[in-house]
């Protein structure tokens, strides 16, 4: 839209099937939107425009709404499902405080994609071997990259609490700062548009996915959450002597509830189940343990104040407003239902039938098509809509033939 026509407060407007287009570009049948796919409003959040710092010539990106045009929130859309959990939990003098953390790849360039990703050659013209987990070494060249990506992320008001260098080859990890949910979900978005932009003009390619190397740890986007009432500011996940509280048992109950439902909302692609079925620290379980990595929630450690719950099933390719919702979702129907959780696990341990996870896209989809729960909390319209889009998706990957399939099974009688 010509900046001129955003700021006269033209209308745009868009056809509601969009909001369930798959990532190949086509659409699931129309009676998943409407059969006469008429349009929504996209109304945009005058706190979320902003000028693009990357961009040569004046541009700027506007996050919106997508509305009904009878004007209440379209339930096709991630947002207005985030926006709706929010109020549930204001309903109940309550509001929820996340953090994302999001990891990711910077490869070179990678034009034929029947190659695997590579790092990018390094200023001592070598790529990196994976030895560079938590250093603060330079020599892999990106500095001018990570600074371009520091100042725009200053431009579009993005506050970062800490960026490492993670444990995959040429694999990094920022931490955002704990805030209002809706605020946290447009700032991951706003920060995976950037870092794609910014590695462009550097000669880069910036990977979300889940797991984009064999070999080596996927990619993660914990979301760490805790309530805190409305007029006080008190963390109602631990009492007044600093114990967690029934709000906080029953919080990772509904977790748990919720979990193996939404799983297909946390890993919403075929590559998010290689993230999941051969875990580095990347648990396909909903049991819940003090500080240990292995678990689907972890209670990080913290002084009561901060008493949290981290969520470490979503991947990177997460939509960030959908895994919010979901994971904040569950938490809340727990509290609404009092729900108590398991026994918390330590140290090595067997994952029981009950709490174990679709471990496929297809095995997710069938259990999120059964859930009641699901419907329940998102609308049926919403689920099924998601579904019929994911199940292109699917099908669309069984229709290609893998060069594993060639090299391991062309041979077999």
């Amino acid at each position: 839209m010509t900046a001129e026509g955003f700021l006269e407060g033209r209308r745009l407007q868009m056809a509601r099937g969009v909001l369930l287009q798959c990532i190949m570009g086509g659409y699931p049948p129309s009676r998943f939107y409407g059969s006469d796919d008429g349009d929504l409003a996209l109304m945009a959040d005058p706190n979320q425009i902003h000028r693009l710092p990357w961009s040569q010539q004046p541009r700027a990106l506007a996050i919106c709404d997508a509305d009904e045009l009878t004007g209440e929130s379209s339930r096709l859309s991630t947002r207005g499902q985030l926006k709706t959990v929010i109020a549930r939990y204001a309903a109940l003098g309550l509001a929820p405080v996340v953090a994302t953390e999001l990891e990711f790849f910077v490869f070179a360039p990678n034009p034929d994609p029947t190659q695997p990703f590579q790092p990018p050659v390094g200023l001592d013209g070598r790529r990196e071997d994976g030895h560079s987990a938590f250093s603060i070494s330079s020599n892999n060249g990106l500095r001018p990259f990570f600074s371009e990506v520091y100042a725009c992320m200053a431009a579009l008001g993005l506050p970062r609490d800490t960026f490492m260098h993670e444990m995959g080859v040429s694999q990094f990890e920022i931490n955002l700062l704990h805030g209002d949910p809706l605020l946290l979900a447009d700032q991951t978005f706003l920060f995976k548009h950037l870092l794609k932009e910014v590695a462009l003009k550097h000669g880069l390619t910036v990977v979300c996915m889940a797991k984009p190397l064999a070999h080596t740890p996927g990619s993660s986007m914990h979301i760490h959450q805790s309530v805190v009432e409305l007029d006080s500011g008190r963390n109602v996940f631990s009492d007044a002597a600093g114990e967690p509280t029934a709000a906080f048992r029953h919080f990772i109950g509904g977790q748990q509830a919720g979990m193996a439902d939404f799983t297909a909302l946390f890993a919403p692609n075929v590559n998010s189940y290689q993230r999941l079925c051969h875990p580095f620290a990347s648990p396909n379980n909903a049991c819940w343990s003090h500080d240990n990595r292995s678990a689907g929630l972890r209670i990080p450690a913290s002084s009561p104040v901060a008493r949290r719950v981290e969520n470490r099933l979503p991947g990177a390719d997460a939509n960030p407003y959908l895994a919010i919702a979901a994971s904040l979702a569950a938490g809340l129907y727990g509290i609404e239902h009092r729900l108590e959780p398991s026994a918390a696990i330590q140290g090595e341990f067997e994952v029981p039938d009950n709490l174990s996870l679709p471990c496929t896209l297809h095995a997710a989809l069938e259990r999120l098509k059964r859930s009641h729960l699901a419907k329940e909390l998102f609308g049926t319209e919403f689920i099924e809509g998601y579904i019929a889009s994911k199940t292109l998706e699917l099908t669309s990957f069984f229709d290609e033939i893998t060069p594993w399939e060639r090299r391991v099974l062309a041979a077999q009688a």
